[in-house]
């Protein structure tokens, strides 16, 4: 006891020295470092890559990755043509002819597809020699539009891809080029990260980490850059026909450009409008421009120097950290209302008192509650860190930091600064707010019982609203309905085969593969005995699709004998187990557009008039097009490791979707009913990724929740070494929290990674207004040990800097319905709403407990 005294002492003299006689000094080196901090501001950025949005080593990224780079199937981007004219007339093909010629330019496109270009295979059907002799597509002299109508409608390649069922829209792809530097050097960081996580990593592998992580990071920043451009160029080119058609863009670039767009938008317009609220509040409550002057420097240092400093280590906000800025600018600003607030007030009772000794005495009366309220809000999102997610993680980080600068400058400035300005007259000008607040505690003396009844129903129905709670989004919904990235991603997922892709990833059992070959090997060669013509006769009725190859046919010189197939996946049996999943993968109403081998055996089977066996099936692959290849094989097929791929891009707008229950149905299906092995079935694609981030926020949203809840009554059983205390402070901000969470069941609003931070947030938050209301109301007690006088006092007194702070944190929240970003506006809407319910309860529920309760002994 006598160390810390001691210690109490030092730290007292220290603080009067440096801050209290110097403020100068102290002054003007915050003002050198803020300047300094704001220089590196000028690297600051945003991120919206792919591991800002998902799980922190999340293995499932790194085997999309390597499907990506073994299938060459990177990122696309997809606009949606309405032509004002017929789709198929002169001039609507003419136009998306230029059109198609422009993006095809375009630095980065691999490859475009549109209805002009693709391969007609079925208007009408020709045999493979034709095919191949020639590839005749919707710009061929004399081909039939009406019967390509029909093709792209209904045929197994193009329906559901190319045009909508009404006719009147028309899909254009383009295949971006695969990036395989930046998929192997993600690869080797993840491997790196992934082993670090594991075990300890050697001097020189964690200098390689090291290395490997910044190349990668000034890689993907230039990557960003030119994806950026490039979706902006094709939005210029889209631009010069949007007289002639209606177009819209979508794609994954695109989603996160824009976001990215959105977020600087937030951060410009949300920080200004809040700054702007907070001088307003400032001026209206303390009408003096010191009191103005003052908070809003601490709150704008607090912000420079942390934005400062992330720019200058390179550390970037994300959709989630974005809205750190506005928090710790709240935070902050609460801290300055308490210590104004107690200010002002001792000004009042004594004001001949000296301004040193003033300014310590608020210093004193303040630090130790602000210190804890600090510390509470600290562990709150501390808890976030164990989410699993990296945006969250990292949100939860620079949080604690930002909270441990703001509440250093806010007993660094505030004071420094009364020191520099003249002290003045102590000022009210008639501020009603303590009668305000009055009337809360008039109603916890005289209607205490409403008050527990209407808390218990809020329980009640919060209990409710939370098990109809669920983690599932979709991405359309993140987007006004106005919005060009609404409407685009709107018709495509309804007209156009859906939004969303999943691969499906299939390796050949290595039984059956031992099995065929064997058997191919031991199995006397059918065709020994047919030489030179007697081949095609034998082989194929006399619509033989391949009789016209003539000089081409690989078996004209009656010596090649049939061998086993190059893939198990491109024989009968592969095919059929292909064709099986595909077919139960169409039926279900969640699936749009599915592309498979199925695609290639169903167009087998409609040129040969029937079903074709192994050998006709390689006879078939060898005779098709290089485009026909590309377009239908290479991109689900790799012989070398026996593999294939099913693809499909999922109906978002599709009602009451599940995408977990949606894998697992397909993956129960495959095992049980598509004669699959669990380790042959793999799952991979934006909704994998997607769904796994999904499902960790229910469970970090009830762990992190549980962590806060312990942390801070532990915490609150220290200050005021009393359980009864902790729980009367912790209650009213559970109910707030849960009141949040329920009401987003009840209305049907989902958990995404913006909202599952809320309950943290209202309980650190609402738990600071707690720590402040009981170390006021202990104070106040002690004067007479009457509990109603205490609380009617502490309501007149601290309620008003309650009061202050929790008006400046709803209608500041509430300001992000500006934004153009729904998870933005949610956010802001429920952390408003939730912190009404928090103040509400620390100003009725909380003062109800203490004098039920009573935990500062029996009273008078």
């Amino acid at each position: 006891m006598q160390t810390l005294l001691r210690f109490h002492w030092y730290l007292n003299r220290f603080y009067r020295a440096l801050v209290i006689n110097r403020p100068y000094h102290v002054f003007t080196g915050l003002v050198v470092l803020t300047i300094v901090a704001a220089f590196g501001m000028t690297n600051f950025k945003l991120d919206a890559s792919a591991d800002s949005l998902t799980l922190e080593n999340d293995t499932s990224i790194d085997y999309l990755r390597e499907i990506s780079k073994r299938y060459q199937s990177g990122d696309f981007l997809v606009l949606t043509y309405t032509p004002k004219a017929d789709i198929f007339s002169d001039e609507s093909i003419n136009t998306l002819k230029q059109l198609h010629d422009e993006l095809a330019s375009v630095d980065g496109v691999a490859s475009v597809y549109s209805m002009i270009d693709v391969p007609l295979l079925y208007s009408p059907m020709r045999s493979l020699a034709e095919q191949k002799e020639s590839t005749r597509t919707l710009l061929t002299p004399g081909v039939d539009r009406a019967m390509v109508k029909q093709e792209f409608l209904t045929s197994p390649i193009y329906r559901d891809m190319l045009l909508s069922p009404d006719g009147t829209t028309s899909a254009i792809l383009l295949n971006l080029k695969v990036n395989n530097q930046y998929i192997e050097m993600a690869r080797h960081r993840d491997a790196l990260r992934l082993k670090a996580k594991n075990e300890t990593l050697s001097a020189a592998e964690a200098r390689e980490l090291a290395r490997v992580s910044a190349e990668f990071l000034d890689y993907r920043t230039a990557t960003a850059a030119q994806d950026a451009a490039r979706v902006e160029i094709v939005r210029g080119i889209v631009a010069k026909y949007q007289d002639r058609a209606q177009i819209f863009l979508g794609g994954v670039s695109m989603i996160t450009t824009d976001m990215i767009s959105y977020i600087k938008s937030d951060l410009v317009v949300f920080g200004a409008a809040l700054l702007a609220f907070m001088i307003f509040m400032l001026a209206f409550l303390f009408r003096q421009w010191r009191f103005v002057v003052l908070p809003l420097t601490a709150c704008l240092m607090s912000v420079t120097l942390m934005l400062g400093w992330l720019s200058w280590i390179d550390w970037r906000l994300t959709v989630i950290s974005s809205n750190f800025v506005a928090l710790l600018l709240i935070m902050v600003f609460a801290f300055t209302i308490y210590v104004v607030v107690r200010y002002r007030e001792l000004h009042a009772i004594d004001p001949d008192l000296e301004q040193s000794d003033l300014v310590m005495q608020t210093v004193r009366d303040m630090a130790i509650p602000c210190f804890y309220s600090a510390l509470t809000t600290i562990v709150a999102f501390m808890s976030l860190v164990m989410s699993g997610i990296r945006p969250v993680i990292d949100f939860g980080w620079m949080m604690t930091i930002g909270l441990v600068v703001g509440f250093i400058l806010v007993f660094v400035v505030l004071p420094a600064g009364l020191m520099i300005l003249p002290k003045g007259e102590p000022k009210d000008r008639g501020d009603n707010s303590a009668a305000l607040t009055v009337r809360f505690s008039k109603l916890a003396e005289f209607h205490g019982g409403k008050i527990l009844w209407v808390s218990l129903l809020a329980v009640v129905l919060s209990v409710w609203g939370i098990s109809k709670l669920e983690v599932e989004n979709r991405f359309v919904d993140y987007f006004k309905s106005d919005s060009e990235i609404h409407q685009g991603l709107s018709v495509i997922d309804r007209q156009l085969g859906g939004t969303v892709t999943l691969d499906i990833i299939l390796d050949a059992d290595k039984n059956t593969i031992d099995i065929a070959e064997t058997s191919s090997a031991d199995d006397e060669d059918p065709f020994a005995e047919v030489q030179g013509d007697d081949v095609a006769a034998e082989a194929f009725d006399e619509d033989d699709p391949f009789a016209d190859m003539g000089e081409d046919d690989a078996f004209a010189d009656g010596t090649t004998t049939a061998k086993a197939p190059p893939s198990y996946w491109f024989s009968v049996a592969g095919l059929d187990q292909i064709k099986k999943l595909h077919t139960f993968l169409e039926s279900l109403p969640e699936v749009g557009k599915v592309q498979s081998l199925a695609t290639v055996y169903q167009l087998a089977h409609d040129i040969n008039k029937g079903k074709l066996n192994d050998f006709e099936l390689n006879v078939l692959r060898s005779m098709l097009s290089d485009d026909i290849k590309d377009f239908l094989i290479n991109p689900y097929l790799v012989d070398d490791v026996q593999q294939t791929r099913i693809t499909l891009r999922v109906i978002e707008t599709t009602p009451d979707l599940k995408r977990a229950e949606l894998v697992e149905r397909i993956r129960n299906y495959a095992l049980t009913e598509g004669g699959f092995k669990p380790e042959q079935v793999h799952f991979t694609g934006m909704l994998v990724l997607y769904n796994n981030m999904l499902q960790s926020l229910f469970a970090s949203q009830i762990s992190t929740i549980g962590v806060v809840f312990v942390s801070i009554m532990l915490m609150m059983m220290v200050l005021f070494r009393s359980f009864k205390i902790a729980f009367i402070a912790i209650l009213p901000n559970i109910i707030a929290a849960s009141t949040v969470l329920g009401a987003m069941g009840l209305v049907g609003i989902p958990l995404d990674m913006m909202t599952t931070t809320i309950a943290a947030i209202v309980v650190g938050v609402g738990v600071d207004q707690a720590i402040q209301y009981f170390y006021r109301f202990r104070t106040e007690f002690s004067y007479d040990q009457n509990y109603v006088e205490a609380m009617h006092r502490s309501h007149a007194s601290i309620g008003r800097a309650m009061y202050y702070t929790s008006v400046t944190i709803v209608v500041g929240f509430s300001i992000l319905m500006l934004s153009e970003f729904i998870p933005s506006i949610y956010f802001g809407l429920l952390t408003a709403f939730a912190m009404l319910m928090a103040v509400i309860g620390s100003l009725t529920l909380l003062p109800k407990l203490i004098l039920m309760l009573k935990p500062f002994g029996p009273g008078k």
